[in-house]
């Protein structure tokens, strides 16, 4: 029997924080037209249809923190933070579609790359908003803790308010050093 998983990362792109991985295995009973890239669906609707998924399929969360990221590039850290969400699945699948061009090297594993996956495939979409749902909460809880770089809007992305934040009070722990324009604010307030 064919068990395809979907996997997808969120936060390749933010100032801040570790990239997320989910891989989702959906039940037959999810409906698929339901699904899309999480980036193209509200905020409420995200959340709704992250619990719904979560219901009705088998899913993981994998991680890689900041010192992965910076030690590692992002592009490497993405990676094993989806080797960590496949390895971390309840049943192992036949098949595991991956968002995106590049693949983690995993052994005993049947992978393949789908370009915009999360767009096409609904298991892809599925962990696309898994990983975003599951990283925009950690973001929003960090942002409580650390105001003004309005990190529950910006979700630790290059905006101008985020930028602004970042020249006035310096760099966080949160905050990829490695990162561009990060890495040229010589202000440190960790």
């Amino acid at each position: 029997m064919k068990i395809i998983a979907g996997v997808d990362e969120v936060g390749r792109g933010s100032l801040i924080g570790p990239v997320y991985a989910s891989a989702v295995i959906l039940n037959k009973s999810i409906n698929p037209k339901l699904l899309k890239d999480s980036k193209s669906i509200s905020k409420k609707k995200r959340e709704y249809l992250s619990n719904y998924i979560k219901k009705n399929s088998i899913w993981s969360l994998g991680k890689a923190s900041i010192k992965e990221i910076e030690s590692l590039n992002i592009l490497q850290a993405s990676l094993l933070a989806m080797k960590r969400a496949i390895k971390k699945l309840k049943k192992k699948p036949t098949h595991i579609l991956i968002d995106g061009n590049k693949i983690p090297k995993l052994k005993n594993y049947n992978l393949k790359s789908v370009i915009q996956g999360d767009k096409k495939v609904p298991s892809i979409s599925a962990a696309s908003i898994i990983a975003k749902v599951s990283r925009d909460k950690f973001i929003t809880a960090l942002s409580k803790k650390n105001k003004g770089y309005h990190w529950d809007k910006n979700f630790g992305y290059g905006t101008k308010q985020h930028l602004k934040a970042l020249k006035k009070q310096g760099i966080t722990k949160h905050h990829r050093k490695t990162f561009s324009p990060v890495s040229k604010i010589s202000k440190h307030n960790i």
